[in-house]
């Protein structure tokens, strides 16, 4: 069975048709930078080019970074327009794709999920946290397989400032911090989570993840495994198909 997924970041939008069965993409994906401002149009134009690169007529998933609930509705845009805060998403991008079903999902809990099926996650118990290192920092918590969504751990605070305003991979881009300064941040990061939550494994996602062998080797001091993400950018693309077929 495939089912399209989009992956909405603060920094592009990405999309491909999805084998369900295997949490694989069965063709290379189409990537779009998002629009700044990122507003509830611009983004649904970008959507729609994706797409329609790929001539799709099915259900499309799409994931957003920021809280989702009620199905759709946008609760928090920390890296996008504000003007998305209320939106109902669904009933936007219904309209622009031609009116395709359409689902909506906060953009680290679909990866998690990706994850938790087809990648780093797979039967593990206890709890365990993905955090996607992008733009901001997204989360995904799971105890015993069950997500708990919308938490959006990258707003926790940290030294007087927005976590993920100092430990993003934007922020190491912004900063020109090197891996092993970045990875010092990050580490910080993880003890806070770790001291909240007690986690059994972390899994690190989002692009840089297939660069973890040169950040997660200078990370002491956590006592939770840390592994990074199989699917690596790919996990909120199928994460968001997993969604719009109920199989998350």
């Amino acid at each position: 069975m495939q089912i399209f997924g989009v992956d909405i970041g603060g920094s592009g939008i990405k999309g491909a048709p999805v084998d369900l069965d295997k949490g694989e993409l069965t063709q290379e994906r189409c990537k779009v930078l998002t629009p700044h401002p990122a507003t509830p149009d611009g983004v649904a134009d970008g959507v729609k080019e994706v797409v329609d690169h790929f001539g799709w007529t099915g259900p499309v998933g799409l994931t957003f970074p920021g809280v989702v609930t009620g199905g759709a509705t946008i609760r928090t845009a920390a890296n996008v327009d504000k003007s998305w805060i209320d939106k109902d998403a669904g009933a936007l991008f219904a309209e622009r794709l031609g009116g395709l079903p359409v689902t909506v999902v906060n953009d680290a809990d679909a990866a998690g999920v990706a994850e938790m099926h087809f990648g780093a996650g797979q039967g593990r118990k206890g709890t365990v946290i993905l955090l996607t290192f992008g733009t901001g920092i997204g989360s995904a918590l799971f105890v015993n397989g069950i997500l708990v969504p919308n938490t959006e751990l990258g707003h926790l605070e940290l030294n007087g400032h927005d976590a993920e305003k100092k430990a993003s991979s934007k922020a190491k881009e912004d900063e020109e911090l090197t891996w092993e300064h970045w990875a010092r941040r990050i580490q910080k990061y993880l003890a806070h989570v770790e001291m909240l939550f007690s986690p059994e494994l972390f899994i690190v996602g989002g692009g840089v993840s297939r660069k973890a062998d040169k950040f997660l080797h200078f990370i002491e001091g956590i006592k939770a495994e840390i592994v990074p993400a199989q699917l690596q950018n790919n996990a909120g693309i199928v994460g968001a198909a997993m969604h719009a077929a109920g199989d998350e």
